[in-house]
């Protein structure tokens, strides 16, 4: 029989611990998910990923990396493991209640095509991302084929998007990742 965990890697605990418990702008939010991206490779735990899951007062509710490489599994990405833990630690699958909760998913990027299709089924009622699709490509990842107007679509399930959230700042990240030699964990052979 098979099992599937996902454990944060040890250093995100004591970051969140240091962090504050309530972030009141949606700036200090993407501050927060960009500094977990930036922990995530210093730490070799992952790629220069962060989401988290915050409720409507701005209280985190859970943190995400990206843990494709550490756990060897190509659906570990950021929003994957925020919107997984957050429906984990509410005890449903759908985060929003039925609409009668709203979440926000923070992300230090936007959405690959895989967390595309995964956001309209988890219940947050709120997108807000960092950096673009075209920076993530930029310095290689592959991001996949999702629908054109996707903002449009999410819109259309009653998922508010906001983008470009410090989008510098999220850019940046990926940007240090690729200058370090990170991996990219594309289908096929790592690319260094």
């Amino acid at each position: 029989m098979c099992e599937v965990t996902i454990r944060l890697p040890g250093w995100v605990e004591r970051f969140v611990d240091e962090s504050p418990e309530v972030f009141l702008s949606v700036e200090d939010r993407m501050r927060f998910v960009i500094a977990l991206a930036r922990q995530n490779v210093q730490h070799k735990t992952g790629g220069p990923f962060g989401a988290a899951v915050f409720d409507d007062a701005g209280r985190l509710k859970v943190p995400g990396v990206n843990l494709v490489v550490s756990a060897n599994c190509s659906v570990a990405h950021a929003e994957i493991v925020a919107v997984t833990l957050a429906q984990i630690a509410l005890g449903r699958y759908d985060i929003g209640n039925g609409g009668t909760a709203d979440y926000e998913l923070v992300s230090s990027a936007e959405p690959c095509a895989m967390c595309f299709g995964a956001i309209p089924w988890s219940g947050v009622s709120r997108l807000v991302c960092g950096a673009r699709e075209a920076d993530a490509r930029a310095v290689g990842f592959d991001e996949g084929a999702k629908v054109s107007d996707w903002v449009a679509a999410l819109y259309g399930r009653d998922i508010e998007v906001l983008r470009d959230v410090l989008r510098e700042e999220a850019a940046a990240a990926l940007r240090e990742y690729a200058d370090a030699g990170g991996p990219f964990y594309n289908a096929g052979p790592p690319r260094q």
